[in-house]
């Protein structure tokens, strides 16, 4: 990942911890990888203590405000640390990827 982005997805954590209990973040896909180009977004995984519609509008508020800000699209994954780590989706396909290939920040 390089440094510029990485930087990127700090800020944007610092910030969305202002606004929710952030449990884990990480960044994923082809920034993660190193595979990505000027067209790529940064993708990244938001896990939080609880969530509402009200705090989802405020996560992809920032993450939109810190992608104008740096001219890169950030798209948010945010899924709760009960679905992570007790509902179905903990043997999903994506979250397996994450864990593999996510960068924490």
């Amino acid at each position: 990942m390089k440094p510029r982005d990485y930087e990127i997805a700090r800020k944007l954590k610092t910030r969305l911890s202002e606004i929710a209990a952030i449990v884990d973040f990480k960044v994923f896909g082809s920034m993660a990888r190193g595979e990505d180009d000027e067209f790529s977004d940064m993708d990244v995984f938001v896990e939080v203590e609880c969530l509402d519609k009200e705090l989802e509008k405020k996560i992809y508020h920032a993450a939109w405000e810190m992608g104008l800000e740096y001219l890169v699209f950030i798209s948010p994954l945010i899924f709760t640390r009960h679905e992570v780590e007790d509902s179905p989706l903990r043997i999903s396909p994506i979250v397996k990827n994450i864990a593999e290939e996510g960068i924490s920040v």
